[in-house]
């Protein structure tokens, strides 16, 4: 086995669910998680990297085992987390000249990304506020340099050459944040990932097929564009012609959501959200954005709008990558997560609805686009930013669709699709 391991100390926590679960939970990483865009899981042989902090070490060890028993070859990352003596990122940030914040390992991005078949990401905090004295300016600057891996990556998704999915590892500091037990928020994991079932990877397939049925009703209908309506949006989103609406599949875990990259000149009107946005270790609370012409032209946030302004700076940071429903009759996430991952896929009363400042998904891109340069991606709306922001609102909202033979449908309303 090849294994990258930063550390061998192990943070402990007030609660840790049962192997079972964690070997449940493993599973449907692997089998369900890193599939392609086809369903089809990845060949014998392949290379799957998976990245897991230190805290969430029970299920590094489930997952090496998972990826073993499925013929894979891991490769495996083991990151030290934060504590209250050593802060990893916070230090960075504080010791790095210019020059270092603005490296890029070219060498070994490309070597990396060549090398992989598929990646699990495992999220699990230990400090959610660490670089609260950090310049935004200063994060921004380490984010660009990152961007040339990141489009490396990318790139070799859509060509549905790489498998992705994330996961989510409970903390006490992640439980805290929410306002919850560390129990109480791993039994909003195992219900949202079906844990709690015999077979977690037969309840995801049911539920994909369901998100892509409501996926292929939506791209037939061949929708212009989307006028949202309610207390707190009067939004009008632009779609595009040849677009297809979209499902996570397996890229992460959980996904309940239908989305599509909207066109990304065509975004006018207001919208509040009221999920807070973390960060670069900041919580940006009660987001108002006002859009014209696909540009943000006004953003207000009642916490850390410095930093939300600084995101925006960036280049096409100010324009929609993505929009996204969810129907709250599938979502078994019904209490705030104080992580994007689930308060993105929330159900509760009425669903939810986010956009995504920055870059878009072109796979939402039903033509043929090998010939495509940037300056084509964005004629077409397609927004391109290293930078993708899912911004949360559950809310109620009512979602009219004007189709492109001049008709009008509701396709949401009431936390559910209509189609």
């Amino acid at each position: 086995m090849l294994a990258v391991c930063y550390t061998t100390v192990t943070m402990k926590q007030s609660y840790q669910p049962s192997d079972e679960i964690l070997s449940k939970y493993a599973e449907l990483l692997v089998k369900f998680g890193i599939t392609n865009r086809s369903g089809k899981r990845l060949p014998k042989g392949s290379v799957v990297q998976f990245v897991v902090p230190e805290v969430a070490k029970p299920l590094y060890f489930h997952l090496q085992n998972a990826i073993l028993k499925s013929g894979y070859n891991p490769l495996g990352v083991f990151l030290p987390n934060d504590d209250e003596n050593y802060n990893f990122e916070k230090g960075f940030y504080d010791s790095a000249g210019k020059f270092q914040l603005e490296f890029i390992p070219e060498k070994f991005n490309h070597g990396l990304v060549s090398e992989i078949d598929g990646n699990i990401r495992i999220l699990a905090e230990t400090d959610l506020h660490s670089l609260t004295m950090v310049d935004p300016k200063t994060v921004m600057c380490r984010t660009n340099a990152l961007q040339q891996g990141k489009k490396l990556y990318y790139d070799k998704i859509d060509k549905d050459q790489l498998a992705w999915t994330l996961g989510l590892y409970g903390t006490d500091t992640m439980a805290k944040e929410a306002g919850i037990s560390l129990k109480s928020y791993w039994n909003q994991i195992i219900k949202a990932c079906y844990l709690d079932t015999q077979d977690p990877v037969a309840e995801w397939k049911s539920i994909d097929k369901t998100v892509q049925e409501t996926c292929k009703k939506l791209t037939g209908l061949r929708i212009k564009s989307l006028h949202l309506v309610g207390p707190d949006v009067d939004l009008n989103v632009g779609i595009g012609d040849n677009r297809s609406w979209k499902a996570g599949g397996g890229c992460n875990i959980p996904s309940y959501e239908v989305f599509t990259s909207p066109n990304c000149h065509e975004i006018n009107g207001r919208i509040k959200f009221n999920q807070p946005l973390y960060r670069y270790g900041k919580r940006i609370e009660d987001i108002e954005l006002v859009f014209k012409n696909g540009e943000v032209i006004s953003a207000k946030a009642s916490k850390n709008l410095t930093l939300l302004k600084e995101m925006i700076k960036v280049k096409n940071g100010n324009r929609v990558g993505e929009f996204s429903l969810t129907d709250a009759r599938l979502s078994r996430i019904t209490k705030f997560m104080a992580e994007t991952l689930y308060d993105e896929n929330v159900g509760g009363k009425y669903g939810n609805t986010h956009l995504a400042l920055g870059f878009c998904f072109k796979e939402c891109f039903t033509g043929n686009s090998d010939k495509f340069n940037e300056e084509k991606w964005n004629s077409l709306g397609f927004n391109q930013s290293s930078l993708h922001n899912d911004i949360i609102s559950t809310t109620d909202r009512t979602v009219t669709a004007t189709l492109y033979d001049g008709s009008e449908k509701v396709i949401y309303e009431k936390g559910q699709f209509t189609v």
